[in-house]
């Protein structure tokens, strides 16, 4: 007989992922295709939507190969804010401008809080125009694109685009397109007809539902693709760092969700509407919940970039030499800004950089300062929450950063914060799959995926690291009109 069970997939940056989960949270089988992403142009950022759905169908028939689940739901989620544009017909008129990552729309940014007023923005939409705004990116294509733009009729995110090809419902949860700014009221909880009206006329913008909502059931058509079966639900889905937090219990008021990825995103859970210039304020994924967030452009993509230009085997190589470097990477500083940054910096135009480089230097030293620096960045957001009021009473850390436990280690020691480390810290795939779970019956994020350990500071490195922090505050404004020079000249 086979065993009940409920599909999770999540579209990400690097990867795509997906699940198997038994209705009792077992993880029964898990799959990944690496892809990359496409930089046509400096600031640029881009996937081809086929790549999602391509994908999707190749970790659903890998999962289901034996026949021994009998997939009941089916969970999605993905990066995001992404801005996918087709016409009438679904057809994708250009690849997908990715999240923050992309910081194309400067132009568009400065002319729209112009004409709409920056306080106004936030008032509204909770969040202020950056390059995590996808209306903005909306803006670009109408400027730069227009006769593309003029074809465009449906906006896609990679959750809401898997469920269109799944279900044929043409549907967004709220979450998503509280970073859609500004063309969503965060106060309101729906579209802002006068800006969205302004930036895109033509586009029909989604009906709008919470995360784990029944968008639609599988079709016969997308039946045949999959092997799923015809007529089972799929979840509205969400921006793969909410996914994360609800696979690890981070949304309730006071949890701060620390997601280790290629970016590092944090997602607190607040009881009210803060708003902040450096930060996101977000509707959350699931009803009556409200987000303040933060993200750094890079921080895996860091040491992926570390571990590749060094030749390294693999990542068990360079934790153990990073081990070895010690507390602040023998006299090492890292600024990761390689792709820009994000929150609360919020400057597309820095860039990494190293201080203190000699020739004694390792590249465990070099893997050991990029994982500090990380730390560096998630303290400096963790500040820029406190500063507006958030009230942080628990930390959970998510993702395959978590695995080898030397970079929480380092986060807690250098933000002098606990982490709550889970059993599972497959992270997205895992919590659109919890939510297809929720569905169709009763499971609690305590039952599928209990506490495995809290990682505490070592109160020896606090001190260390205090000295070290105050550096690296201070080299991003002594370095910053240089980078912004060498920023003009980079072609890729």
């Amino acid at each position: 007989m086979a065993l009940n069970a409920v599909i999770g997939v999540d579209i990400g940056t690097s990867s795509s992922k997906g699940v198997l989960v038994a209705l009792d949270g077992t993880l029964l089988r898990s799959a990944v295709r690496a892809h990359t992403v496409d930089r046509p142009a400096p600031g640029h950022v881009e996937m081809a939507a086929d790549v999602w759905w391509t994908e999707f169908v190749s970790l659903v028939r890998e999962l289901t190969a034996d026949g021994a689940a009998d997939v009941r739901a089916v969970g999605v989620s993905g990066m995001g804010p992404c801005v996918l544009l087709t016409d009438a017909d679904d057809v994708p008129l250009r690849p997908a401008i990715l999240y923050g990552v992309d910081t194309r729309a400067t132009e568009q940014i400065t002319r729209l809080e112009h004409r709409l007023g920056a306080e106004q923005i936030r008032a509204r939409c909770g969040s202020g125009l950056s390059s995590q705004a996808a209306g903005a990116k909306i803006a670009w294509v109408a400027d730069e694109e227009p006769e593309l733009f003029a074809r465009a009729r449906r906006l896609y995110m990679p959750s809401s685009w898997l469920v269109r090809k799944l279900t044929g419902s043409y549907v967004l949860d709220h979450h998503s397109a509280s970073q859609t700014t500004p063309l969503y009221d965060t106060v309101a909880r729906s579209w802002y007809d006068p800006w969205a009206g302004l930036i895109c006329p033509d586009l029909e913008l989604p009906p709008l539902r919470w995360s784990g909502e029944a968008a639609g059931t599988v079709t016969a058509e997308a039946a045949r693709l999959t092997g799923l079966p015809a007529g089972i639900p799929v979840i509205t889905g969400t921006v793969d760092a909410w996914a994360e937090a609800l696979s690890v219990g981070a949304h309730t008021v006071g949890d701060l969700m620390l997601m280790y990825g290629t970016t590092m995103f944090l997602v607190h859970t607040v009881p009210d509407l803060l708003t902040a210039p450096a930060l996101w304020s977000t509707v959350g994924a699931l009803p009556g919940t409200r987000n303040l967030a933060g993200g750094m452009a890079t921080s895996g993509a860091v040491t992926a970039w570390l571990r590749d230009l060094c030749g390294a085997p693999d990542y068990a190589d360079l934790l153990h030499e990073a081990e070895k470097s010690g507390t602040g990477a023998n006299g090492l500083l890292m600024l990761p800004y390689f792709a820009g940054e994000r929150t609360p910096v919020m400057d597309p135009q820095a860039r990494g950089v190293i201080a203190g480089l000699t020739l004694s230097h390792t590249r465990g030293d070099l893997y050991r300062a990029a994982l500090e620096a990380t730390a560096y960045g998630v303290r400096h957001n963790i500040e820029a929450i406190e500063a507006v009021g958030g009230d942080i009473r628990r930390v959970v850390a998510v993702g395959g950063g978590t695995q080898g436990r030397l970079w929480t280690r380092i986060v807690s020691d250098v933000t002098g914060r606990p982490q709550e480390v889970r059993t599972t810290s497959i992270g997205a795939s895992y919590g659109g799959a919890l939510l297809a779970a929720q569905l169709i019956g009763d499971a609690s994020v305590d039952a599928w995926n209990p506490v495995q350990e809290t990682v505490v500071p070592e109160p020896g490195a606090a001190a260390r690291y205090e000295e070290l922090y105050r550096l690296y505050r201070d080299l991003y404004p002594a370095s910053a009109d240089i980078v912004h020079a060498l920023a003009a000249h980079q072609t890729r």
